[in-house]
């Protein structure tokens, strides 16, 4: 089965930019998209894929955040967002499937100064708690912007971004945390020394001279870690200020 995951950075701006010629040559399984800034009622005609469900989960703020995924197999359930979660912002889908849970999330970014950096510990902390829970029933594959650089190697520059949004130590002890709960980076997994990047800020010609951050993920739970074949970085593909990731596992 083929994953793919995407923010989109606004789904209505990457219509216009190739996503549908994108969206039918990878041919996913399931398609997670995050940041889709949109509403139900903005929906398309060109957003509807044949063969495809489509699953949405909009902020309350028009033009901001949200998720949505679409899924050649209709899930045996579909939860939104996370327990003890009441900011109203769209950022997870839960979908259950005989044999796994499948969940996307736009995790909050903490902003300049680190300013939402309280919200975001607690938020964190909420969403392990939901794929502990989770994990208790069936295995999980969770993908998203999960907003962090996990590691030095995940970014161009990390030495000046030390307190700085997404490699704040706060930020990186969170990620640490949960994968030492029973979770595998899929693509660390594989490639423990490659250098990819999934984010490229739009200023100083970032994506051009390469300079990026690996904030975009595949987590996998340690007992699918065997069935995991492949995890890809489609650096490639433009439309975004993010690019699509891919992981490909044995089901």
């Amino acid at each position: 089965m083929k994953f793919v995951s995407w923010n989109v950075n606004g789904l209505r701006a990457v219509m216009k930019k190739g996503f549908k010629e994108f969206f039918e040559r990878v041919d996913a399984d399931v398609f997670a998209l995050q940041e889709t800034k949109m509403q139900a009622d903005q929906i398309t005609s060109e957003m509807e894929f044949e063969g495809y469900y489509r699953y949405m989960n909009s902020a309350e703020r028009k033009g901001y955040s949200g998720t949505m995924v679409y899924c050649k197999e209709e899930p045996i359930s579909v939860q939104y967002d996370i327990e003890g979660d009441t900011s109203m912002e769209g950022r997870v889908i839960t979908l259950e499937y005989p044999n796994y849970y499948f969940v996307t999330a736009y995790v909050p970014n903490s902003k300049e100064g680190l300013a939402r950096l309280g919200f975001r510990m607690e938020w964190e902390d909420r969403l392990r708690d939901h794929l502990n829970r989770l994990k208790e029933v069936k295995p999980v594959i969770y993908t998203g912007d999960l907003n962090v650089a996990h590691e030095e190697i995940d970014l161009k520059n990390p030495q000046s971004n030390h307190k700085n949004p997404g490699f704040s130590d706060e930020e990186r002890q969170k990620m640490t945390e949960l994968l030492a709960d029973g979770y595998i980076d899929s693509f660390r997994y594989l490639y423990p020394k490659e250098v990819k990047y999934s984010w490229w800020s739009y200023r100083a010609a970032a994506r051009e001279r390469n300079v990026g951050w690996r904030i975009d993920y595949f987590i996998v739970s340690e007992n699918l870690k065997e069935k995991v074949k492949n995890a890809l970085i489609d650096d490639e593909v433009k439309g975004s200020d993010h690019c699509p990731i891919e992981l490909e596992m044995d089901f």
